[in-house]
């Protein structure tokens, strides 16, 4: 359905962050991002690019598909 890819998107990287036992503020600053981004990725309300995907993947030095997998 439209938008589930952006919302597995969100929980993956939601997991990841929390997995690293970090705020929304500390992952985005760690990252170089605004906590506003973060946190519109992790609800599932930003559309990415593959590009951007791909750039968040390399930031956290994880394969992209990790990010884009379901988990069903």
């Amino acid at each position: 359905m439209e938008g589930d890819l952006q919302r597995t998107l969100g929980r993956n990287l939601r997991a990841h962050r929390l997995m690293l036992g970090l705020s929304q503020e500390q992952f985005a600053a760690k990252l170089g991002y605004h906590r506003t981004y973060i946190g519109g990725i992790e609800q599932g309300l930003r559309n990415l690019s593959l590009q951007s995907v791909e750039r968040l993947a390399s930031d956290l030095n994880i394969d992209p598909l990790i990010l884009l997998a379901s988990s069903s």
